[in-house]
């Protein structure tokens, strides 16, 4: 790649950095969009509830987003990964992890988070098939089948309470003791909500959809569905590196407009908020890029 400068680095190439990649090249700024090629939904076989395009494989919408983003001539896409940043008098500095350097006004974090699954065999093979993460995202298409949800304590109540709506068989599995309280476990038997509190031993899945649940016991029990909230990490650790200050769920702290604790350094996607969807990370990587563009306005007019 011949031009190391620009004005915009975005560091992650799904739908939050082609969205902020859009707006910035629409305005003719100079912007090097940086991904690996590994989108977390990779296995996902649909992507819903974002009007328009309800349905689609999400690797067709990245698809049809780069192939759009690659119309704009300011715009270059790299196939690499940010190994390390650092603050320079006139930016900031990348480098990538095949060692070239590119400098930036401007940092972009379109970076999304990483899942950690548990050790429980045929989970991660079924997860974003069978075992999901959003009854937004994917609820309608496992309404009225008999659902695990595989978590414990307030999350999993929260999550109970917006699958409820979706399915009246719905069992909570805790993995092993419960974290509930009296009052927790009186709304959950109101609803006719089991609690299971066995240890899981494996997912007994075909090509990742769920046919048994398999418990330490060696008893089993048919689902069709299962919910699954679960820790995650950051894909990178550069924004916290240069400063950037991260929430108590451990999400990329930023303001309404994307604009992260550390100037000139934004956030948008998956890696900022807990809403994780397709439509939000198009949303919010759009309002990190007009900010930036306007920034960088700013500073020249």
């Amino acid at each position: 790649m011949e031009n190391q400068v620009f004005e915009v680095i975005i560091i992650g190439g799904s739908y939050a950095g082609l969205s902020a990649a859009m707006c910035l090249g629409r305005s003719l700024r100079k912007v090097l969009v940086i991904d690996s090629g590994q989108p977390c939904n990779e296995q996902t076989p649909h992507s819903h509830n974002f009007l328009t395009q309800d349905g689609k494989r999400p690797k067709e919408i990245s698809i049809i987003a780069k192939q759009q983003v690659e119309q704009y001539n300011t715009i270059s896409l790299l196939k690499d990964v940010a190994h390390k940043g650092r603050k320079t008098p006139l930016g900031f500095e990348i480098i990538t992890q095949s060692n070239k350097t590119f400098t930036a006004k401007k940092l972009i974090f379109a970076s999304g988070v990483k899942d950690i699954m548990p050790k429980i065999k045929g989970f991660s093979t079924s997860w974003g098939i069978s075992v999901i993460h959003c009854p937004y995202c994917h609820g309608y298409e496992y309404k009225t089948v008999k659902t695990a949800l595989i978590g414990n304590g307030d999350r999993a109540l929260h999550l109970a309470s917006l699958v409820h709506n979706l399915t009246n068989e719905l069992t909570i599995l805790t993995n092993g003791p419960m974290d509930f309280n009296e009052s927790q476990l009186k709304k959950l038997k109101a609803n006719n909500i089991e609690v299971i509190e066995k240890e899981i031993l494996e997912i007994e899945h075909r090509n990742g959809y769920i046919e048994k649940i398999v418990f330490r016991d060696g008893s089993k029990e048919r689902f069709l569905a299962a919910y699954a909230p679960l820790p995650f990490e950051q894909h990178t650790s550069i924004p916290m590196e240069l400063g950037c200050k991260l929430t108590e769920d451990g999400h990329i702290k930023t303001d309404n407009f994307q604009q992260t604790t550390v100037q000139d350094i934004f956030a948008c996607g998956d890696n900022s908020s807990p809403m994780r969807s397709v439509a939000y990370a198009v949303s919010t990587g759009n309002i990190a890029g007009a900010m930036v563009n306007k920034e960088l306005t700013d500073e020249q007019f």
